[in-house]
């Protein structure tokens, strides 16, 4: 997500103060008010009034009673210095009255305040040191606001070099954000609560003695220790004898002894769900509810619990402020500075500049290292002042004091200390050499000696990049110290002041308690028991406050500030926009650059010599001798029919590539070899009639570009704003014309000279990416000329060397049961999804089931199943039930065995074992596989019937725990889980070298501090260690939950036990080794609050500083490097971490238009009748909002739970049958609105529908029933209801479309958490089954079989005490009881095995695995809640097309005809609008690409949503290299296809009109035939009239015909001459054309001339009419037969003439 922002600087931005206004005018009176060193006064004033306000508390005057009086003097004087302050700004702004009044300024008021605040403080204390007031009244609760004033130190700060309204933007937004997200986390909580309610209610039933009397509840009464127990029989736990289950709150005792955590009500069951969602507690929440309820409804609801809300819902915080800090983090780069590099310093010595000096250097710092970690404690008697450690101290510290004082000789003392990294050598050289002074050694100073560690980073580079890549520049993370500091300081000393009256109530009595106090509550370890005893002492009344008080602290402190360590860590790793680029290339280049050369397991054929498989020819004359040849060389003429005959197959339309199934790969790869030839000179017949085309078609479209500019057709039209896809075309289509070399003088002839600079620039440009394109194919083109040496060289192989590609060196290449294994190992289920002759996608039913089928082959199924079972088995198996004397168990073992040799045989005859190119063990997986394997086989015929602790049979017993691993290998998908963990292993180890490097240092102090001195009495009265013996007795902690008092007299249980000398049970620092693990303990944030009292109990308080360094180093820091790192290498393999803003939109993009559906509402009803005014009431908005409020209505009725012998479940119930009525009524409006077809087609209807049925069937039921499951079915129905909610709030609904994303997008991390947590159970039966009880081993957490182990693990997985567990396991005697024959007699654990199993699982689940979820919630989270202006298509964008889509698919399908494309284009407004005058191109190209997508087949909705999204972004901008190529040769081939198209259509167009022509002439002709026949029976048969006038139809084509000069009745000829004018066809178009006139032809004139006219004809050639009238003079005395004969000659004559039209309307007659 942090891609997804701008990264270009903006230059010139004006300066955002959102600081005070210290500016003020001038004035002789107060010119002080405005000096520097006042506001530096002032700022350190405030300082110090947050040192008296935390000074000011009733225990700390008890110790100090000076320091009231010290406070009270320093309150006076801050008090005259801020009035005096107050006094001189109002009198230069005024009070009330101007713009910049005082009142009128934000941080005027907020000072104004705060003096207000210290008056009353002062007075307070006035009357507290007269007396007056008792120092611990609540009256000191109006100090609170006092520690605010600390804002004035740091407010000047506040200015950013951004415009104010951006960053109020920013903010606001920010704000938005994190409200709903909290508006989500409360839902949930909202939900659980319910649930909590319903499911549990109240855990007051407890195991008492039988004797126990109401009202008289003491310790002693109680189980120990304290159990709950169950009512019902069946269900929970049952009280042993002697105790009975009873309520405790029948028995008298009150709420506040009862504790406030349960779910008795609604209020108190949201603070239980959100305590158990900090994973803080929620295991012992959850054991009291399996011993109360049935454990089934505990499992559930709490791991579901931890689910949703730890692991999804709060995570969307480190979403929300990762987003927010990303947008305003390149802003900050000016205030921050600039990343840290490493520098390197010329010297002018030749010493200095030598590596080996460097070398000799750190190898020393590396043997002062090892040397102060061989320290440990050698007793109370030993001198350790000078011992060896001492003198290698001092030896060592002269040595690098030396290294100092050369290096200030060779650069000077100037160029010294001009370097950081000297700069901290100074301040070593410094501390260590105060450190070797005897009253000094083993004292603060021995941090510096201990920091000599970190100069060890230097070793490795790539370790000292990574330290200034994290950690620079330092005022980021410097920055968010102080804030973190200063928020820790600001909220102890509001606490203080809250609590410190509070009796019996020891944690906020002085500030360095309430600063531990709040620390505590930070890091979440113990932060409930902080909490809850706050409760306990302020009472009920005020309890609900204080709790909302701390929820609040935890949430900002936990989700908002530890997310802004994150996202500085992410920021750190982010790379710059301007290298995102060239990082692609180079990765690109990398990829692309792959081995050329074979696996070393198959170059080992190389060594050996070449024997080609040879080959005798026989039955031939033996007249000479006939050399061996090459069988391969033979096999090209044997099989050369067979070949020719695949290649016409896969010639043909239906044998597509993308169609081939898995049964023909056998026959291609035999005939490999000479389809590879065939298929290059086909490809380079087709490279160059493609090279032709694209060069043809790149021509036209430059000449129609350059028309179209010529021309301007597309000016003088309206100024319109045009559509994204009409600018993505332009820019494609000007982007290509410059790309292909048009002639850019030709294009800009007639432009302005800035226009000609654009273009130039412009075409600079665009060579450039001609350049990168250029670029990207070599880099290809190198990828393939590598795969074709690989090929090659194992071609090579494969005829030169018989044994090459033979598995096990005896199975032949092409040997029939080879061919036979081939085909069992690649079956697999293939259901083609496109029709193989039109390729159309087939609408199958159960795509997703056949997905699934064909995922894996079906020899891998089987063995999935096989395996499955197999673990099924091994779940059953226990110390007291095991596999070596339990035949049924066997039975899975003995099918697992031979089930899996099958495979791995089968596998090894199709592939081979090694030393074949497709090898079983050719990587990790296949090796993981055969040790499987072995070991089973191995423990299967061995089946040791007694198994010794720590043997070898109980580790053989552990490798065969490794079974479940098996699934990583045989699911693809799982696979890519394993690889997305190890491809970050550079990191992560690089993170690890880190912490361990700071676990070093505080390790080696610690021993060096605290070596002995953690050792103590256990007898709390005993002080030395002489007095330490004997017994004593103890008291037993009964229970963490109630709140019982001690009566006078009563003691509480417990037993006596002897006084022992000892270090804390579960840890110490007397060496470096048991140091670094209670560091690693406490680096997890647990059991360091137990560190940290020993360490203050015992050594002294002013060493609890140590720990909480260490702690705030390892959680802000140290944790937040894992989160930062499992994220950034998570963005790595899936591509996005160099992925520019573009490219990161793009992605967004494509992820949400593939969730996106169609709208499934139907349209209004056309008239304005019922229907339509019930669709405007249900689709109004404040119906919708009634409707929610109902819900959440109904849903308040489960605040209290719900039970049939409480009186008050009855009117619950019946106002819920009224709500379910009304939703009854809601159905029936909709159904009535939108039709029941209509409504059916959203899922929301019919899940609506459904808890509507569920409600009127509970309504039936609960009057019929009247019992507790009808109760409990209407509460299920309710929260059915509440589900509803999300869906009719678009922020809840976006959000838990990020959780549900989320959910399926991990499905697979969280199936690889479970097989991982599947192992450590099995290994954990194995190993610590029999372990004793002890402080967290109990009746609920054990591994006694492999379900226990799966809940303690996953116990362990939220850091649920798992350090205490962990040193359960590690017992040893005497304090068990060992037994060497049987593991399973001991209960002894295993100390060693412990650490490995424990720290190896927390590391790989807490630290990785949790945080790839993180990784995944952060992902999603940018997809659904960007901004507008983040997104290429926005919100409005896709629900305009929503619309418009639901208008065309009138049958609510999803799918429609690609002919309704056109349609749909057409209606599309806004951004989306395709202008059929300007982008009628467009229009077509889109339209075949849909064409094409099928093959006319049917479109779906995100088919043309997809086309749409790639035609409104930049492709150069938005698309990565492979995607770019692939995308724009699409584009290229529709542009083509298009263009022949569009010329097939114009010649079609152009021979139908010539078709048309033709057939109009020879009408013509037909009739001008039949005139004539006329005319000449006429003439032959002459009529009684000498003339006859024109006809009316003459008259009238005259009449029409203006331009046709009239044609005189007189005239007498037969065709036209010069004089007649009207016979001539004059054009002016084709004026200079030489013209083509019709000849003259006269009949032969007779003496009585007899004149007769002949119709006229109108002849249309092309459009065009010309009017000839033809007149006759014939002779009626010639004769008969020679009139005959000239007629049809002349008529000959007129036929054969040609026509002076152009050339397209010629006539082929």
């Amino acid at each position: 997500m942090l891609k997804r922002k701008q990264s270009s600087r903006v230059e010139a931005q004006p300066v955002t103060d959102f600081g005070p206004d210290e500016s003020l005018s001038d004035n002789a009176d107060i010119l002080w008010i405005n000096k520097p060193w006042v506001h530096s006064l002032l700022r350190i004033c405030a300082i110090i009034s947050v040192i008296s306000v935390c000074m000011n508390t009733p225990k700390t005057f008890e110790h100090y009673p000076p320091l009231q009086y010290v406070t009270f003097a320093l309150d006076t004087l801050l008090m005259f210095l801020y009035t005096a302050e107050m006094i001189a700004k109002m009198h230069i702004r005024g009070i009330v009255k101007g713009d910049s009044s005082y009142v009128k300024d934000r941080w005027c008021v907020f000072d104004g305040f705060m003096v207000f605040c210290l008056w009353v403080s002062l007075v307070l204390q006035v009357f507290e040191i007269a007396e007056i007031v008792d120092q611990m009244s609540p009256w000191g609760m109006l100090r609170i606001p006092r520690p605010l004033i600390m804002i004035r130190a740091f407010r000047i700060y506040f200015r950013f070099e951004l415009p104010r309204t951006r960053i109020t933007n920013i903010l606001k937004r920010s704000g938005e954000q994190i409200w709903s997200v909290s508006i989500f986390l409360l839902f949930f909580l909202l939900l659980y609560g319910i649930l909590g309610v319903q499911m549990f209610g109240t855990f007051t039933y407890h195991c008492v003695t039988d004797d126990t009397q109401p009202g008289n509840v003491t310790w002693n009464n109680l189980a120990i220790p304290d159990t709950h127990c169950s009512r019902e029989l069946e269900e929970g736990y049952q009280c042993p004898p002697g105790f009975k289950c009873m309520d405790l709150e029948d028995l008298g005792l009150s709420r506040q002894e009862l504790g406030y955590s349960g779910f008795n009500e609604i209020g108190t069951s949201i603070f239980t769900v959100y305590e158990a969602a900090s994973q803080e507690g929620w295991v012992f929440l959850m054991y009291r509810a399996i011993d109360s309820f049935p454990r089934w409804r505990s499992y559930f609801y709490f791991i579901t619990l931890i689910f949703f809300l730890a692991w999804l819902v709060k995570n969307v915080f480190i979403a929300v402020i990762i987003e927010t800090f990303a947008e305003i983090r390149v802003q900050f780069q000016q205030m921050w500075g600039s990343r840290s590099s490493t520098t390197s310093t010329a010297t002018t010595q030749k010493m200095m500049r030598s590596s080996v000096f460097h070398m000799f250097i750190l190898s020393m710092v590396a043997v002062d290292v090892i040397v102060a970690a061989s320290n440990y404690y050698k007793g109370e008697n030993f001198k350790r002042q000078y011992d060896e450690f001492y003198l290698a101290e001092v030896a060592f510290t002269v040595l690098f004091d030396l290294e100092a004082l050369l290096k200030i000789w060779c650069l000077g003392f100037t160029g010294y200390i001009s370097s950081s990294l000297h700069k901290f050598e100074l301040l070593l050289v410094i501390g260590t050499t105060l450190h070797i002074y005897p009253d000094l050694y083993h004292s603060q100073f021995t941090y510096f000696q201990v920091l000599r560690v970190v100069r060890l980073i230097k070793i490795s580079p790539a370790l000292e990049d990574f330290v200034y890549k994290i950690f620079g520049p330092g005022k980021k993370l410097g920055s968010l110290v102080v804030f973190t500091a200063s928020l820790l300081i600001v909220m102890s000393a509001i606490s203080l002041q809250m609590f410190c009256f509070v009796e019996e109530l020891d944690r906020f009595t002085t500030f360095p308690r309430a600063f531990m106090s709040m620390f505590q509550i930070l890091t979440q370890e113990g932060w409930v028991d902080v909490m809850d005893q706050t409760l306990n002492a302020v009472g009920h009344m005020w309890a609900p406050v204080v709790a909302i008080y701390f929820i609040l602290y935890h949430l900002f402190a936990t989700l908002i500030l530890l997310s802004l360590f994150v996202a500085v860590i992410l920021d750190n790793l982010e790379l710059d926009e301007d290298l995102k680029k060239l990082k692609q290339l180079k990765q690109s280049e990398a990829n692309a650059d792959t081995k050329e050369k074979l696996p070393l397991r198959l170059r080992i054929f190389e060594k050996f010599p070449n024997r080609p498989q040879m080959v005798k020819i026989s039955k031939l004359p033996s007249d000479f001798t006939v050399p061996k040849i090459r069988e391969s060389f033979m096999k090209q003429f044997i099989d050369r029919q067979q070949q020719d005959t695949s290649c016409l197959l896969r010639r043909l339309p239906s044998a597509s590539s993308s169609s081939c199934d898995h049964s023909k790969r056998s026959a291609i790869e035999e005939n490999k070899y000479i389809d590879q030839k065939l298929r290059k000179s086909v490809f380079s017949i087709r490279a160059r009639n493609l090279l032709e085309k694209e060069t043809a078609i790149n021509k036209i479209l430059r000449a129609c570009t350059r028309q179209r500019m010529l021309s301007g057709s597309f000016e003088g039209q309206p100024a319109k704003e045009r559509s994204i896809l009409s600018v993505q075309h332009h820019i494609r289509q000007e982007r290509r014309s410059l790309r292909h070399g048009s002639n850019s003088q030709r294009i800009s002839r007639g432009k302005s000279l800035e226009t000609l600079t654009q273009d130039h620039s412009n075409t600079v440009r665009y060579r450039n990416a001609q350049r990168e394109d250029s670029e990207i194919k070599m880099i290809q083109e190198k990828k393939e000329q590598a795969e074709m040496k690989r090929k090659v060289q194992e071609e090579e192989l494969r005829e030169n060397h018989p044994y090459f590609d033979k598995p096990l060196f005896i199975v032949g290449r092409e040997h029939r049961f080879r061919n036979f294994c081939r085909v069992v190992v690649r079956a697999r289920f293939n259901a083609s999804k496109t029709d193989p002759v039109t390729g159309a996608v087939k609408n199958t039913k159960y795509h997703q089931l056949y997905d699934l089928l064909g995922l894996v082959t079906y020899l891998d199924w089987v063995m999935i199943i096989v395996t499955i079972c197999s673990c099924i088995s091994m779940m059953f198996e226990s110390p007291f039930r095991r596999v070596m004397h339990a035949p049924t168990l066997q039975i899975a073992e003995y099918v697992f065995v031979i089930f899996m040799s099958i495979e791995l045989n089968l596998k090894i005859m199709a592939d081979g074992l090694f030393f074949t190119p497709t090898a079983v063990i050719r990587d990790f997986g296949g090796v993981m596989d055969i040790f499987i394997y072995l070991v089973s086989l191995i423990f299967l015929c061995w089946m040791p019937q007694n198994v010794p602790a720590k043997s070898g049979a109980q580790l053989l017993m552990v490798l065969r725990c490794l079974r479940p691993l098996r699934i990583f290998k045989l699911v693809p998908q799982m696979r890519k889980v394993v690889r997305e963990l190890f491809s970050g292993f550079k990191e992560i180890f690089l993170v690890s070298i880190l912490l361990l490097t700071l676990m070093l240092v505080f390790a080696s102090f610690g021993v060096q501090l605290f070596a002995g001195k953690l050792a103590k009495c256990n007898d709390p009265h005993i002080i030395s260690r002489e007095d330490c013996h004997g017994i004593f007795r103890i008291n037993v902690s009964v229970s963490k939950n109630l709140n019982l008092k001690l009566r006078p007299g009563e003691k509480k249980p417990g037993f006596w036990v002897p006084r022992v000398w000892a270090n804390p049970r579960n840890f110490n620092f007397d060496n470096v080794g048991n140091a670094m693990l209670a560091l690693f303990e406490v680096l997890s944030l647990k059991g360091w609050v137990e560190v940290r009292d020993v360490i203050i109990h015992r050594v002294g308080p002013i060493h609890g500083i140590y720990i909480h360094v260490f702690v705030f180093l390892g959680c802000m820091i140290g944790l937040t490097l894992f989160v930062g790192v499992v994220i950034a290498n998570f963005n790595e393999n899936k591509g996005t971490a160099l992925l520019t803003v573009d490219q990161r939109r793009w992605e967004d993009l494509k992820s949400r238009l593939k969730i996106a559906q169609p709208l499934h509402l139907p349209p209004r009803p056309d008239n304005d009748g019922f229907r339509a005014r019930m669709y405007d009431i249900t689709q109004h908005p404040f119906f919708k909002r009634t409707i929610a409020v109902l819900v959440l209505a109904q849903s308040v009725l489960l605040s209290v739970k719900w039970d049939a012998a409480d009186p008050v479940t009855v009117p619950l119930a019946t106002m819920s049958v009224v709500f379910t009525f009304i939703f009854v009524l809601e159905v029936t409006m909709k159904i009535i609105a939108m039709s029941p077809s209509g409504f059916w087609q959203s899922r929301r209807n019919r899940y609506d529908l459904l808890v509507t049925s569920l409600g009127v069937i509970w309504v039936i039921l609960h009057f019929a029933l009247l019992n507790a499951y009808t109760y409990m079915m209407g509460a299920c129905v309710i929260v059915f209801r509440f589900f509803s909610i999300c869906g009719k709030h678009v922020t809840l609904k976006m959000l838990l479309l990020t959780v549900v994303v989320s959910m399926y997008k991990s499905f697979f991390i969280i199936v690889g958490m479970f097989l991982l947590l599947l192992c450590y159970a099995f290994a954990g039966v194995v190993l610590f089954g029999t372990v004793k009880y002890g402080e967290n081993i109990n009746r609920h957490a054990n591994f006694s079989s492999a379900g226990k182990a799966i809940t303690v693990l996953f116990r362990i997985v939220t850091g649920e005490d798992w350090n205490k567990i962990m040193h359960d396991c590690m017992v040893q005697p005497p304090f068990c009881t060992p037994d060497n024959s049987t593991y399973w007699k001991t209960d002894c654990g295993n100390y060693a095995g412990a650490l490995m199993y424990f720290c190896s699982f927390y590391v790989i689940i807490a630290y990785i695995m949790l945080n790839l979820l993180v990784a995944i919630i952060v992902e999603n989270f940018s997809l659904f809640y960007s901004t507008e202006e983040d997104q290429l298509l926005s919100y409005n964008d896709l629900r305009h097309f929503q619309i418009i889509w639901n208008m065309v698919d009138d049958k609510r399908e999803g799918v429609i005809p690609t002919f309704r494309v056109k349609f749909l284009l057409r209606l599309l407004r806004g951004r989306l609008e395709v202008d059929l005058d300007k982008d009628k191109l467009l229009f077509k190209h889109m339209c075949y690409e849909m064409e094409r997508l099928h093959n006319g087949g049917d479109v779906t909705f995100h088919d043309v949503l997809s086309m749409l999204s790639y035609r409104s972004v930049d492709i150069r901008k938005s698309l990565q290299l492979e995607e770019l190529l692939a995308r724009e040769q699409l584009e290229y081939t529709i542009e083509e296809e298009v263009a022949k198209q569009t010329i097939r259509m114009w010649l079609k167009k152009c021979l139908k009109r010539i078709r048309a022509k033709q057939q109009q002439s020879c009408s013509i002709i037909h009739s001008l035939r039949e005139s004539q026949q006329q005319e000449l029976s006429r003439f032959l048969n002459p009529p009684s009239i000498e003339t006859t006038q024109p006809s009316e139809d003459m008259n009238a084509i005259n009449q029409d015909n203006s331009a046709q000069p009239e044609t005189s009745s007189q005239q007498q000829l037969l065709s036209p001459t010069l004089s007649d004018r009207g016979g001539y066809r004059q054009d002016s178009a084709d004026a200079g054309k030489p013209q083509r006139k019709f000849g003259q032809w006269r009949l032969p004139s007779a003496p009585k001339p007899i004149s007769h006219s002949v119709s006229s004809v109108n002849l249309r050639f092309g459009g065009r009419s010309t009017m000839k009238s033809v007149v006759c003079k014939i002779n009626p005395m010639s004769d008969a037969a020679s009139c005959g004969s000239e007629v049809k000659k002349w008529w000959t004559r007129q036929l054969t003439v040609e026509s002076d039209e152009s050339g397209e309307d010629l006539l082929d007659i």
